[in-house]
């Protein structure tokens, strides 16, 4: 019978790589765990963000309104945002607190501003953060039954119309139509 003699500097080099092999096996079902246990969210393409700001543009632009419109995914980051030319510089500002609004409340801002009036322990909804603004214009981006963001609209004279170029902007993505609140 022959046998074989490894040298002992082998062998312990061996057991070195056999016990890191079986440590990562045994580690694999706990890293399978953990990424179930991520959420799945949707995101909104920066495309749609931009086709529903152009829609709104498009809607303001017809009747002569020159407006900002801002769209925030659902934490309220921009996606996008323009001003049509003529528009005032404030209306960027506004556009964007209206979509944050929107998204980070999950409801239009004229439904927003209508409650706070009718239901006074609520108008500390207000002054939650500098980036709230119950003015109407501002909607929840809601596709395929999930809010994925907020489009808001400022610079037509009147929130109503604010409302209805944001809503411009809702249909041309395919989004959940939005209904305001009547006064």
């Amino acid at each position: 019978m022959v046998q074989v003699h490894l040298p002992r500097r082998n062998t312990v080099f061996l057991a070195y790589w056999t016990m890191v092999a079986t440590a990562l096996v045994l580690l694999i079902p706990w890293t399978a765990r953990a990424s179930d246990e991520l959420l799945k969210e949707a995101v909104l393409p920066v495309g749609l963000a931009n086709k529903a700001i152009q829609a709104s543009l498009d809607f303001c632009s017809k009747d002569g309104y020159k407006v900002s419109v801002s769209v925030v995914d659902r934490a309220g980051v921009v996606r996008a945002v323009s001003r049509a030319d003529g528009a005032g510089p404030h209306t960027i500002d506004s556009s964007r607190k209206k979509a944050y609004t929107a998204a980070s409340l999950r409801r239009s801002t004229t439904e927003l501003a209508e409650l706070i009036n009718k239901v006074p322990t609520l108008q500390a909804l207000r002054d939650m953060n500098d980036q709230v603004l119950m003015l109407g214009g501002g909607f929840p981006i809601e596709i395929s039954g999930e809010i994925v963001g907020g489009i808001g609209v400022s610079g037509a004279p009147g929130t109503q119309l604010d409302d209805a170029c944001a809503q411009a902007g809702l249909a041309a993505i395919g989004a959940a139509p939005k209904v305001s609140a009547t006064k």
